[in-house]
């Protein structure tokens, strides 16, 4: 069996050049590759693309690489908590495509299962459907989405092996198990590595044949984007 472990970060990160196509996990804030962002916002790279559900915030998460202008465009369906990334789309630094939530998750999957495109309801009769195909189903109007595929996939689990299979804890099932099919190289950093056979073979969510590299990250913060509480009577 292959072990996929890498001694450290910057062996992770091997082969990361400027303008590359980055998919990056998480949802929100929930769920996101730390360690791995933190350390490309590091690198002397740029001009770069990143698919990712949101961009994280100012000060942490895709916020670091949006703060040293990394990323020329954003594919996401959520950026609603980054002052930064709000200004560089506004005055146009920032090239941003802004997909429904539901659409990105598609494309993303059908990168990985190596399906080129498919036809949707969502997003007929808006912006997002300018330019493309229109057919009917069922009587209904649907638009051609391409897939989605990057040079590098990184992703975060809660528990891996060291032959790259991958559990995810609660709202990080959102995209990361998606992105990190459809990466050329994946990167996968987990809160716990565990020698090959430790995991129950039924909880694995990500097979280690779509995973190149792993790591055990350390120092998760797990921020909370809106922390709402109510108060005290």
């Amino acid at each position: 069996m292959i072990n996929k472990v890498v001694n450290n970060i910057e062996e992770a990160l091997q082969g990361v050049e400027s303008n590359m196509t980055f998919m990056v996990g998480g949802f929100g804030l929930s769920g996101i590759p730390e360690n791995a962002i933190e350390a490309l916002s590091k690198k002397d790279i740029f001009g770069l693309t990143c698919i990712s559900n949101n961009a994280g915030v100012d000060d942490f998460g895709l916020g670091l690489l949006l703060k040293r202008k990394q990323i020329k465009k954003m594919i996401s369906s959520y950026v609603g908590e980054n002052a930064e990334f709000e200004r560089q789309m506004l005055s146009g630094e920032l090239d941003v495509d802004l997909i429904p939530q539901g659409s990105l998750a598609e494309r993303c999957r059908a990168g990985g299962a190596g399906i080129p495109a498919f036809f949707t309801p969502a997003g007929f009769g808006t912006e997002v459907a300018e330019g493309k195909e229109v057919r009917e189903y069922n009587g209904k109007p649907h638009i051609l989405e391409s897939a989605l595929t990057a040079d590098f996939a990184f992703v975060k689990a809660w528990k891996g092996d060291t032959a790259g299979n991958l559990i995810f804890k609660g709202t990080a099932r959102n995209f990361n198990p998606l992105m990190a099919m459809a990466g050329k190289i994946t990167v996968a950093e987990v809160e716990e590595l565990v020698e090959a056979g430790e995991l129950d073979p039924n909880q694995i969510h990500t097979p280690g044949i779509f995973v190149q590299r792993i790591f055990q990250g350390d120092k998760y913060e797990k921020r909370i984007e809106q922390r709402t509480v109510r108060t005290k009577e």
